[in-house]
C-alpha cells in the first residue's frame, strides 16, 4: 500500500483524525502523522512539522479550510497523488491549487472508504 499522511492527528483516542492513523494501520498501509502536539498513535509517531515528511502517496486532511491556508505551500511541496477533504475540510481554493498540480481531489471520509475497501 502506498504510504498516507494524516493531517490534522489529534492524540484524543475520540476524533475521527485519531481513529482514521489507527484504521489506516490496522489495513497495514504505512501511516505518518502531522497534529500541533507531538505524540504517538497506535505506534505512530505525531510530527509537529510537515517538512519531514517525504514520499507521501496520499494526505487525508482532519483541518477546516481556515486551518488549512498556512500549510498550502508544505502540502503542495509534498506532491501527492492525492488529496482526501474529510467532512468538514472541504476547501475550493485548495482544490484548485492541487488540481492545477495534477494531484487527484476527493471528497470522501477516509472511515468509510477503509471500512468499505475504496480506499
Amino acid at each position: 500500500m502506498k504510504k498516507t499522511l494524516v493531517i490534522g492527528a489529534s492524540l484524543n483516542p475520540s476524533r475521527y483524525s485519531n481513529i482514521a492513523v489507527r484504521r489506516l494501520r490496522d489495513k497495514q498501509i504505512e501511516t505518518n502523522a502531522f497534529g500541533l502536539k507531538k505524540g504517538s498513535i497506535a505506534g505512530v509517531e505525531v510530527q509537529d512539522r510537515l517538512d519531514v515528511f517525504s514520499d507521501i502517496n496520499t494526505i487525508t486532511l482532519y483541518l477546516g479550510p481556515s486551518r488549512q491556508v498556512q500549510y498550502y505551500d508544505q502540502i503542495l511541496k509534498l506532491s501527492p497523488k492525492r488529496v482526501i477533504f474529510n467532512p468538514g475540510s472541504e476547501n475550493p481554493e485548495l482544490f484548485t491549487l492541487l488540481e492545477e498540480e495534477g494531484i487527484e481531489v476527493e471528497v470522501a471520509c477516509t472511515l468509510v472508504l477503509l471500512a468499505t475497501g475504496q480506499y
